[in-house]
């Protein structure tokens, strides 16, 4: 159960550190155009607020890498539901406000890695 649910968690650490790339660094080039559906000009206008999109994903990112690097379990766990709480509303959200992509993209693991987490604590 451990895997899957660190497998999981995983996954949510590289979608989440890819997609700050993409909003920090490749906005405007053609792959982060492509990516978002944005003209040359949409991209540019737009740039400043998807960077600090793109941070705020670096930091849900970061929260769980650091929840598999601090000692104490019951940090480790409280941090984990924290940030995939945090996860899986944001995709909600962006399911409601964006594209509906967005819920399986981020929110489903992001739900099922907490499900098993809370799941498995008992």
């Amino acid at each position: 159960m451990n895997i899957l649910i660190n497998s999981l968690i995983v996954y949510v650490v590289v979608f989440h550190v890819w997609a700050m790339v993409l909003e920090m660094f490749l906005w405007t080039k053609p792959l982060g155009r492509k990516t978002f559906g944005l003209s040359k000009e949409d991209a540019e206008t737009s740039k400043t607020l998807a960077a600090n999109q793109g941070l705020y994903n670096g930091f849900l990112a970061a929260g769980l890498v650091l929840s598999f690097l601090v000692a104490n379990p019951d940090t480790a766990f409280t941090l984990k539901v924290f940030v995939l709480s945090c996860v899986a509303l944001a995709g909600l959200y962006g399911a409601m406000t964006a594209k509906i992509s967005i819920l399986f993209l981020q929110g489903l693991p992001a739900m099922i890695a907490l499900a098993l987490l809370l799941f498995a604590r008992g």
